[in-house]
């Protein structure tokens, strides 16, 4: 006899399914970090003129006028 040590301490199937989500948390997040870490794409560097136009206008640093005249001029 052990003791009562044997299998995760008593705890059974329940201990074993804990250990598992927690070995599968860890690989998430690991996986998680090294993509985020090596990520070939740089924040914001996908929004185009005319999306950061719509930005600025909605933000009301440009007036409807000025977006409009930058609109035309970038089309």
């Amino acid at each position: 006899m052990m003791g009562g040590y044997g299998l995760m301490a008593g705890f059974g199937w329940l201990g074993m399914l804990v250990m598992a989500l927690f070995w599968i948390g860890v690989i998430v997040l690991i996986v998680w970090g090294l993509t985020h870490v090596f990520s070939t794409q740089q924040p914001g560097a996908e929004l185009d003129a005319e999306e950061i136009l719509k930005q600025r206008y909605a933000r009301g640093e440009i007036s409807h006028t000025e977006f409009v005249q930058a609109r035309e001029a970038l089309r």
